[in-house]
C-alpha cells in the first residue's frame, strides 16, 4: 500500500475531456522553418540551455488552470529570474478555450511563441501549420529518443517531422481505500481480473454498499480505452483511418463496465467525476482516474487510500494516457525568439522533476530514473505502465473524434440506452464518417 510522502494540492479533474472535444476554425498560416543557420543558438551545458542573444520576451500559453498551474508559474518564474535576456510572460486558460484561441490567435499575429499541447492536437496544429518542425531544435540541444520512452518520443511526429518536445505522460491509474480493504479483509491492491472482481465481492459483503462507480460520462471512455486495450483491441487502425473500436473486444470491454451496474456494486446513472467525490467521502471504495488526481486523494486528512496500476482485466497490460508536449508556433517571428524558445523548453524539461510533483510522470528518463523522482511514490509507481500506454494515433482531427462517437457509445451503453455492439457499430460509422472529413480537410 502506498500513499505520497508529500500530499500537494491538485485540481485536475476533466483536464482532458474539453481538449478531447474542442473544434476549431481551420486556419492556414504562411510557411517557416525553425531552421535558421543565421540565428543565435541556444546550447545545452551541463548547467543548462544557455541563450546569449538579445532581449526577447516570449508568449506561454497553455490550459495549466487547476492545481498544476502553479508549479509551471513557479517554474518560469525561477526561468526569468536565472535568464537575464529572456524574459517569458505565462497565459493560462481553459483547454477548451486554449485550443479555440490559439489557431486564429498565431494568424493574427496575437498568440503564444510557445505552448503546450496535448497529443491529440498536435497533428491537427501542425497541419494548420500552427506549430513548427523542431527537428533543428531537438538536435540542436541534443535530444533524441535515448533521452525519452520510445512511446512518447514518437508521439511529438507528424508526417516524419518532430512538432512537439515531450515533457510528461499522465495515465490513469488506480485508486483504493485501504482501510475498507484492510477492514474487507484483503492486504494487497488487486492487479488482475479474478484479483478485481474478488475484492469487489468482499466489499459489499463487509458493508460497502457500492465500492466500484461505473460513471456514464468522464472517465468512463478512459477506462473503456483502457479496456479494449487490454482485451486486444484497439480505437482505430494503424493509419488512423478506420475506426476498430466497435470489435469484440470493445463488446467484452463495455460488458465488464456495466457488469458491475447490474450486479449492483455501482450505482445507476453517474455523473461526471461522482466517483471522485464519492472517493473523497469514502463511499466509493476503488476507481480508476488521471495520476493528477493523487493530490486531490492527499488533501483528505482521513482518506487512507493506496495506488498502483489499472488492474490487467483482459489478456494484456494496457492504460489510457496522455502527454504534454511543447511547441514552438509561427508567432515566433525572428531568430532570437526561435533560440529563446530552444532555451526555455531545455530548462523546463532538464527540471521536470518539480514539475512531477503536481501529479505527471515526467517524460525524460534521466529525471525518471532520478532518487527524487523514485522517492514520488506514487507517480514513480503509475511510471511502471509507460510500456503500456495507449495513445491515439497522430492524425490531423483525431481529437475532436472522440466525444460524439465512442465517447458517446460507452455513455449509451452504461446508462442501457443500448446494446454494446449496437452501440460501438453506430459509433463505429460515425467516427468513420468524420475521419473522411479530417483527410478531405487536412490533406492525405
Amino acid at each position: 500500500m502506498i500513499r505520497p510522502n508529500d500530499p500537494t494540492s491538485l485540481s485536475r479533474r476533466r483536464l482532458l475531456g474539453a481538449a478531447a472535444g474542442a473544434g476549431v476554425a481551420f486556419a492556414t498560416l504562411g510557411g517557416r522553418s525553425f531552421a535558421g543557420a543565421s540565428r543565435p543558438a541556444a546550447r545545452s551545458t551541463a548547467a543548462g540551455a544557455i541563450y546569449d542573444g538579445p532581449a526577447v520576451t516570449l508568449r506561454f500559453w497553455n490550459g495549466f488552470t487547476g492545481g498544476d498551474g502553479p508549479f509551471m508559474l513557479d517554474l518560469v518564474d525561477t526561468f526569468n529570474s536565472e535568464q537575464p535576456n529572456i524574459t517569458v510572460e505565462m497565459t493560462t486558460m481553459q483547454w477548451g478555450d486554449f485550443y479555440a484561441k490559439v489557431p486564429n490567435a498565431v494568424a493574427a499575429g496575437s498568440g503564444p511563441e510557445i505552448a503546450v499541447l496535448h497529443i491529440d492536437q498536435l497533428a491537427t496544429n501542425a497541419a494548420r501549420r500552427v506549430i513548427l518542425p523542431l527537428d533543428d531544435l531537438a538536435a540542436e540541444l541534443e535530444l533524441t529518443e535515448d533521452d525519452f520512452h520510445p512511446v512518447v518520443w514518437s508521439a511529438g511526429i507528424y508526417q516524419e517531422e518532430r512538432f512537439g518536445i515531450p515533457l510528461d505522460v499522465h495515465p490513469l491509474g488506480f485508486y483504493a481505500n485501504t482501510g475498507q480493504l484492510s477492514a474487507a479483509g484483503i492486504t494487497e491492491l488487486p492487479a488482475d481480473k479474478a484479483g478485481f472482481e474478488g475484492a469487489v465481492t468482499a466489499l459489499q459483503e463487509s458493508g460497502v454498499e457500492h465500492p466500484f462507480w461505473v460513471t456514464a460520462t468522464w472517465p468512463a471512455h478512459l477506462m473503456f480505452i483502457s479496456l479494449l486495450g487490454q482485451f486486444g483491441g484497439s480505437l482505430y487502425d494503424e493509419e488512423g483511418a478506420t475506426a476498430t473500436f466497435n470489435s469484440e473486444a470493445g463488446v467484452e470491454s463495455l460488458n465488464w463496465l456495466t457488469s458491475f451496474i447490474d450486479s449492483g456494486a455501482s450505482p445507476e446513472d453517474v455523473a461526471a467525476d461522482a466517483q471522485a467525490q464519492a472517493f473523497r467521502q469514502q463511499t466509493n471504495s476503488l476507481t480508476w482516474d488521471g495520476i493528477w488526481m493523487m493530490n486531490e486523494w492527499a488533501k483528505i486528512d482521513d482518506l487512507e487510500w493506496g495506488a498502483s496500476a489499472v488492474p490487467v482485466i483482459g489478456d494484456q497490460p494496457a492504460v489510457w494516457a496522455s502527454s504534454h508536449q511543447f511547441v514552438v508556433t509561427r508567432q515566433a517571428s525572428n531568430d532570437d525568439m526561435l533560440a529563446a524558445a530552444s532555451a526555455f523548453i531545455a530548462w523546463i524539461s532538464e527540471r521536470s522533476i518539480e514539475w512531477a510533483v503536481s501529479g505527471q510522470i515526467p517524460a525524460r528518463n534521466s529525471v525518471r530514473e532520478s532518487e527524487e523522482f523514485q522517492a514520488l511514490e506514487v507517480q514513480s509507481t503509475l511510471a511502471a505502465q509507460l510500456p503500456d500506454v495507449v495513445f491515439p494515433p497522430t492524425v490531423p482531427g483525431i481529437g475532436d473524434v472522440t466525444a460524439p462517437t465512442f465517447e458517446l457509445a460507452v455513455n449509451e451503453v452504461i446508462l442501457g440506452k443500448s446494446s454494446a455492439q449496437e452501440a460501438l457499430d453506430s459509433a463505429a460509422q460515425r467516427a468513420d464518417e468524420l475521419l473522411a472529413d479530417n483527410r478531405s480537410k487536412y490533406g492525405g
